[in-house]
């Protein structure tokens, strides 16, 4: 058990019943509500062993085994990995593509992570942008703008527990067509404003600074936008295209790893830092009491009878923060409109990863009669 999880259960013998029911509660749901990467993805911490030209040897475990291509990331160390080139019984060797913080140093702790790229477009990437300011409702809201020729704007929103840099893994393909995008930092991001509270809502109030993108699209030339959506960054997508005032201008949604049902995510992020099961539903109870969080909010936005623009949903069974049975059930639902994207293989928000050019191939075919 945790040292965390074995705190909040120790506190119910120093605190009383009571007393330990709140803090057992405010602890679990915080897990969703004040999301790190650890919180969305705890398990798989791993040591580097070696590096050599080319490739990083680590500890072999599952999540050192993935397919794909992925983030290396530690205390001040960010580099970018690819495909597995070799393995004994203890240790993985993955091809080594960037360093770019940070050292690899033997004994150096990390993790492996959807973020591939670390930096902005132009130091990540090589791609021209400006850093520009949309006016939010709690305050100016930073986000990344990279120009293209095309009328229609994507505007992407990431989700838990990640910044602005996870979408920079598909701004290639997107400014390969040309699209202009607006890559988003909304509250309690850094450099973002705070809510007041302090606490994520799961999409179900940081849809406005979404709302906010699309209002700053519109003064700048935009004419349509996609929006572009990664975990409860695709609930602010479903809850924008439900209720903004310019929900007329939105041609396309694409849902990455889409939260659907709230209160299994958090009840998922409990279980997977091995929290006991009697206290999962103080963390659901408190996760709603903290935050005015009400499920059929957010069941409403994704009810596939709202649903009336194109939708390519992406998405697979091996998310354990997010159910994919949501995502059948609104492609099985709306098949007229949404297009699932299965990926075996891949956890949270890491579709991508998996197989990039599957995945790309799967966002050109969508966009295209979008473009």
């Amino acid at each position: 058990m945790r040292k965390r999880t074995v705190a909040a259960v120790a506190a119910t013998t120093v605190l009383g019943a009571g007393a330990a029911a709140v803090a057992a509660g405010r602890y679990v749901s915080d897990l969703a509500l004040k999301p790190s990467p650890d919180s969305v993805e705890p398990d798989g911490r791993l040591t580097v062993h070696a590096t050599a030209a080319g490739q990083v040897t680590m500890t072999r475990a599952q999540v050192s085994l993935r397919p794909g291509v992925y983030g290396l990331t530690g205390d001040g160390v960010h580099a970018a990995v690819g495909e597995v080139l070799w393995t004994t019984p203890d240790t993985v060797a993955r091809r080594l593509d960037r360093v770019y913080s940070g050292a690899l140093d033997p004994g150096t702790q990390v993790r492996l992570t959807a973020q591939v790229h670390a930096g902005d477009p132009r130091a990540a990437l090589g791609l021209d942008y400006a850093e520009v300011l949309v006016p939010g409702e709690l305050g100016p809201l930073p986000a990344w703008f990279v120009p293209g020729v095309r009328p229609t704007w994507v505007i992407a929103v990431h989700g838990l527990g990640t910044t602005r840099e996870l979408p920079l893994n598909v701004l290639p393909a997107l400014s390969g067509h040309r699209f202009p995008v607006l890559d988003l930092a909304y509250r309690n991001d850094p450099g973002a404003p705070a809510s007041p509270d302090g606490l994520g809502h799961l999409g179900d109030t940081e849809w406005r600074d979404l709302d906010a993108a699309m209002r700053y699209a519109v003064e700048y030339g935009a004419e349509r936008f996609v929006l572009y959506g990664f975990s409860t960054g695709a609930t602010m997508a479903l809850r924008a295209a439900d209720h903004s005032a310019l929900r007329n201008r939105i041609s396309g949604l694409i849902l990455d790893s889409p939260v659907l049902d709230w209160k299994s995510t958090v009840r998922a992020a409990a279980f997977s830092h091995g929290v006991p099961g009697a206290l999962v539903p103080l963390g659901v109870r408190a996760a709603e009491g903290r935050t005015g969080l009400h499920a059929e909010r957010i069941a409403d936005a994704a009810d596939p009878a709202r649903l009336s623009v194109p939708t390519l949903v992406v998405h697979g069974p091996d998310d354990t923060l997010s159910s994919w049975s949501g995502s059948r059930q609104l492609a099985a639902r709306r098949p007229d409109l949404v297009t699932l994207h299965t990926v075996a293989g891949a956890s949270h928000s890491a579709m991508w990863n998996v197989d990039p050019a599957a995945y790309e191939e799967a966002l050109r075919r969508f966009l295209t009669p979008l473009m």
